[in-house]
């Protein structure tokens, strides 16, 4: 019996390990066939001049600076609103049936297709409030459909702060709020960093949402304000691709496009890694 529950445990470890190296792999392999394809037109002029004949010459720097508008944008509305909803969920909501319809509706939100979100920002932020195709009825649509995963990461975050931690706080005869603001928050912060990343990495790449909202396909100017039109990484890709007989031309642009993206991508992640680090070290101190 015990040989075979031991020939069963190294079958379920090889398995593992064999399906993370396989995911390892394939990921390696997309990005190795885009950084092939598309690192030749990479260039500082590549990065620094906007589209120009029909997007089949210059760069990207319109749709670049575009997407990073969005980004930021989108996080800016969605961080306070999905860590505070996270933060009432576990600190101040009772344990009724009130709540958990809400937490059911937030996890079913979480698996809604993102053209949804797209023409739910068309009728609400482009029609209803009349903010027209702009960066700022993209963004909010973005955000909005980032909202259900911050939203669950930071409401698990602040659930995995040990409670210990909350009654040596009131026994040293700190209020709630002190208790949330001094504790749990810096506690809870790496975790809500993760979910940050995941959702700057979902926000950047879609395409979906921001067609119904904002995207241009081609704008001469980045945009000046939050009510001009933006051009965006991803709907750059796709009008690309899908451009007919200039398919082949700009077959070297759409990769180097793609590999900027995920360079991209990388970077803002790489810095809310890095920033996730800091936060650890610091509360081992």
């Amino acid at each position: 019996m015990k040989s075979r529950r031991k020939i069963l445990d190294n079958l379920m470890t090889a398995a593992t390990w064999g399906s993370g190296i396989a995911l390892t792999a394939l990921v390696a392999g997309i990005v190795a066939f885009v950084a092939v394809k598309g690192y030749s037109v990479l260039s500082l002029e590549f990065l620094l001049e906007p589209p120009r004949d029909s997007m089949t010459r210059g760069g990207i720097l319109t749709p670049l600076v575009g997407t990073i508008q969005l980004v930021a944008v989108a996080m800016g509305f969605a961080i306070p609103i999905g860590v505070a909803t996270g933060l009432y969920f576990a600190e101040y909501a009772k344990d009724d049936l009130f709540t958990s319809a809400l937490r059911l509706a937030i996890r079913s939100l979480a698996g809604v297709p993102s053209v949804v979100f797209g023409l739910f920002g068309l009728s609400l932020f482009v029609i209803l409030f009349r903010f027209g195709p702009s960066l700022l009825s993209a963004a909010l649509t973005l955000g909005c459909l980032t909202l259900p995963l911050m939203v669950t990461a930071s409401e698990q975050a602040f659930l995995a702060v040990p409670r210990d931690y909350r009654d040596a706080s009131y026994a040293l005869g700190a209020s709630k709020w002190q208790t949330i603001w001094k504790v749990v928050l810096p506690s809870a912060a790496p975790t809500v960093i993760t979910g940050i990343i995941l959702s700057v990495g979902r926000v950047a790449g879609e395409t979906a949402p921001i067609m119904f909202t904002g995207a241009a396909f081609f704008a001469p100017n980045i945009a000046r304000s939050l009510f001009s039109e933006v051009m965006a990484l991803p709907y750059h890709i796709y009008v690309l691709a899908t451009a007919g007989t200039f398919i082949e031309e700009t077959r070297g642009i759409q990769y180097g496009t793609v590999l900027v993206l995920l360079l991209l991508v990388l970077g803002i992640c790489s810095v809310g890694i890095f920033m996730r680090s800091r936060f650890r070290r610091r509360m081992r101190r």
